[in-house]
């Protein structure tokens, strides 16, 4: 008699414990979130070359249950959908910041280059184990963990710059790992997935699918020559508006005025996009802006230096009326 097929569910469930039984967190005994500089590669990647990168047909085909196992079953009669994009997520630090803001929300990130894909993956992995471990913890391995920690806290204390890029990537990440067991969702309803979002974003998201999408710093291509890679052009604001639900927001925000300028203007002239007003209440209380602002690692990376930063935001507009487009 033949084996008996895997299902859908079992298939992602195996994908998912293969990948925490190799991870190193596993085999030190203790959840460290990796450094940026043990992944490092080139600022910025040409989105008209021809990476090696694996994308779906069309959006029916792609298989959300690796990327959610937890919270997508292959075969469910209702599959649940990605509704926030950021586009270009670097090292993912807005994803950390709204996962637990939206735990029922599934959030993806895009981004273009190979190892910071990696980095973000396995910072992903690392919080939903420090999630897991925290929920499963008796009170004696709290008691060790806070031990450890104090004794990082002392070394930091005596031998790290508190301005220095790394301390501060350091400490930042074992507070997240820290307080990942409080987290809602367990970091369960964000994954980060290895595309080029200006060749195949509607490969992976229906038409008005996404409720939010995020272009935070993205590569301002100085040159003129090189301004139709600006990943905000008018060649690509369709195809952000075909995925994009009427009412849903596009945030932009840049250290460039230049480029915020540009991003403005292109979005402004395009029918399907309004800008919302800064001082508008929605803006005042939407906990997005403030993680656009101030969550990613590029955007620290400006405050470190005292740089000015330039944000604007975008709600998708009803679809005309047929023939009056």
């Amino acid at each position: 008699m033949g084996k008996r097929k895997r299902s859908g569910r079992d298939t992602a469930s195996s994908v998912l414990l293969k990948q925490e039984a190799h991870h190193p967190n596993v085999l030190s005994g203790r959840v460290v979130i990796p450094q940026k500089r043990w992944y490092r590669q080139r600022a910025h990647a040409n989105p008209f070359s021809d990476h090696s990168l694996a994308y779906p047909s069309q959006p029916s085909e792609m298989d959300w249950s690796v990327h959610y196992p937890e919270m997508c079953a292959k075969n469910a009669p209702e599959q649940r959908k990605v509704e926030f994009a950021d586009i270009g997520c670097g090292f993912g630090g807005l994803l950390m910041r709204l996962a637990p803001l939206f735990p029922d929300t599934l959030m993806l990130g895009m981004e273009i280059r190979a190892q910071v894909t990696q980095y973000v993956e396995d910072k992903i992995q690392a919080l939903r184990l420090a999630h897991k471990q925290s929920k499963n913890a008796g009170l004696e391995s709290e008691q060790g963990q806070q031990q450890q920690e104090q004794e990082l806290d002392a070394e930091d204390s005596t031998s790290a710059d508190p301005n220095d890029e790394d301390s501060e990537e350091r400490r930042h990440n074992e507070s997240l790992v820290k307080h990942a067991g409080d987290v809602p969702g367990g970091y369960e309803n964000v994954s980060v997935i290895r595309t080029n979002a200006m060749k195949f974003l509607p490969n992976f998201f229906e038409q008005g699918q996404l409720t939010k999408i995020f272009f935070l710093f993205p590569d301002p291509h100085f040159k003129a020559r090189k301004h139709k890679a600006r990943i905000i052009s008018p060649t690509l604001l369709a195809e952000y508006a075909y995925v994009l639900r009427p009412g849903g927001i596009v945030y932009t925000v840049t250290d460039v005025r230049d480029l915020h300028e540009w991003m403005v203007k292109h979005l402004t002239n395009f029918p399907l996009f309004h800008r919302i007003p800064d001082d508008d209440a929605s803006l005042q209380h939407d906990p997005c802006v403030d993680a656009v602002m101030h969550s990613t690692e590029e955007g620290r990376k400006v405050e470190r230096n005292e740089g000015d930063k330039y944000f604007a935001a975008f709600v998708r507009l009803d679809d005309p009326p047929v023939g009056e487009e």
